[in-house]
């Protein structure tokens, strides 16, 4: 008896994981199936139509959830520990995204894709418009400061481009070679939130409220009040993720033409990106992490697997935020202030996993467009990818944009860039994952460095984490007065 109700607690407790895997394994199988049936594009779409869905309901939770949190987040940290814990994830930030460049430029070096992919049809997108590569730094620190905090919340700052096409070696049989060069260059907008600015902002909206004290107590309740009520829809809504999951692996393995060719020409390409990836979670992230928290990464990578799977369906670290939030708080016992900030900062300028991406897709490229990969195109991709892997928005093949910057300031062709389209439905899921990871692992270590500047705020225990915050703070409160006792009824909370 006592096994049998381990086991169905254990159903119980993962039945949302449990359903997701079913979701994702049926998403493939069935994917398949329905492609030799030749799919119309009507047909795909209602497929596809409650995956939609699914991500526009989380999405849809995202901007409130980032506002309230940070400024909760913020305002509960003592003042002086709000410099020490953003210079720690930064830094965090940055080394796991060097990690990341190190690794794909290894992995391109270990498989060699090049080689076999040279004879694979590369479609002419001799069109593709350049893109400078200081306008996205550019662009980055405008995005930072937002002008208009109410339009940050759908829409961000782009650098767009008035081209003129030039036409070289003009013949009677052919149009020759068609480029595009820029001759204007104006500050526009572009459609999704700007998750940067709104974090800058939030940040010192929190910073402000806790100078005032008192005065500053009922905006941060109120936005306390906020970031539970969120939390608490989100979980309703993840319950439809079984869903969600089926309908978005469906319709990309049902949409996928020529999939031996696809394969057997980008199969080392795929090989290597998998593998870094793999390398990274397993391997490279836990060593970082045990080496500085000395905690059991793996027991870390456990606690995790929710937001791991759900990233991976959605092809978004966004989407993943309130389950991360959930794992690092309640199951990894990662201070809510840190964990609060620190994981929508690092959605927002953390992209290891792409990092190892475009790294090793840009040596693939120049490597089959008859580029010598030279010691300065190696220094010039290092420092590139792991710039621009701040600014990388956590939206699902985000990425390309990048390697066309890059690719476009060594001056490599981009006719091969769609090979990369053919294939970035499954790497795109595999790289968000490894994402996900280094976010978790950035709460944890800032959690580790900086909790000596914390206030005296005791963890709530497991069992009590579905009081409500001011339940948790009058019982935080009675354990302070009555001498810290281990041992304290509930109902004193109360």
């Amino acid at each position: 008896m006592v096994k049998k109700a381990s086991l169905y607690f254990t159903i119980r407790r993962n039945l949302l994981l449990l359903l997701t895997l079913l979701g994702v394994l049926f998403g493939i199988g069935i994917g398949f199936a329905v492609r030799s049936c030749s799919p119309s594009s009507n047909a795909l779409l209602w497929l596809g139509l409650p995956g939609q869905l699914y991500l526009r309901l989380l999405k849809m939770m995202i901007v409130p959830l980032i506002v309230s949190s940070v400024i909760t987040g913020t305002a509960s940290l003592d003042p002086k520990a709000n410099g020490k814990i953003s210079m720690v994830a930064f830094v965090f930030v940055f080394i796991t995204n060097m990690i990341g460049t190190i690794l794909g430029v290894l992995a391109f070096y270990a498989f060699r894709p090049g080689v076999e992919s040279g004879n694979a049809n590369i479609l002419n997108t001799a069109d593709t418009k350049p893109t400078e590569t200081q306008d996205i730094f550019a662009d980055m620190l405008r995005n930072i400061i937002p002008d208009n905090l109410f339009e940050a919340t759908f829409q961000q700052t782009l650098t767009k481009y008035k081209y003129e096409r030039n036409l070289a070696n003009i013949t009677n049989t052919t149009a020759g070679n068609v480029s595009l060069s820029i001759i204007e260059k104006t500050i526009g907008k572009t459609d999704g939130p700007n998750l940067l600015g709104l974090i800058f902002a939030c940040t010192l909206f929190g910073m402000a409220a806790s100078t005032l004290g008192a005065k500053g107590k009922p905006l941060i309740d109120v936005l306390e009040a906020l970031t539970q009520t969120v939390i608490v829809i989100i979980r309703w809504l993840l319950w439809t993720t079984p869903f969600g999951v089926f309908s978005l692996i469906l319709v990309p393995v049902a949409s996928l033409e020529n999939v031996g060719n696809v394969f057997r020409d980008l199969g080392m390409f795929i090989a290597a990106v998998v593998v870094a990836c793999v390398i990274q979670q397993l391997l490279v992230m836990p060593l970082v992490l045990f080496i500085t928290t000395r905690r059991n990464p793996y027991k870390h990578l456990s606690a995790i697997s929710r937001p791991w799977l759900i990233a991976f369906a959605a092809s978004s670290t966004a989407v993943a935020i309130p389950e991360m939030l959930t794992s690092c708080e309640v199951h990894l016992t990662i201070d809510k202030r840190i964990a609060r900030f620190t994981i929508p900062l690092s959605v927002t300028i953390s992209a290891n996993g792409s990092a190892v991406f475009i790294a090793c897709s840009c040596l693939f490229l120049s490597s089959i467009s008859g580029m010598p990969t030279t010691a300065a195109t190696l220094l010039t991709i290092g420092f590139l990818t792991t710039m621009s892997a701040l600014a990388i928005p956590s939206v699902p093949s985000a990425s390309i944009v990048t390697i066309v910057m890059i690719l476009s300031s060594l001056n490599v062709s981009l006719d091969a860039i769609a090979l990369l389209l053919a294939v970035d439905f499954f790497l795109d899921r595999v790289r968000t994952t490894s994402s996900v990871v280094s976010h978790t692992m950035c709460a944890a270590v800032t959690h580790h460095l900086c909790k000596d500047r914390l206030t005296d705020l005791e963890t709530i225990d497991e069992g009590d984490v579905e009081l409500t915050i001011e339940q948790q703070e009058n019982l935080l409160a009675e354990k302070h007065l009555s001498g810290k006792k281990e041992n304290i009824e509930l109902t004193d909370a109360y």
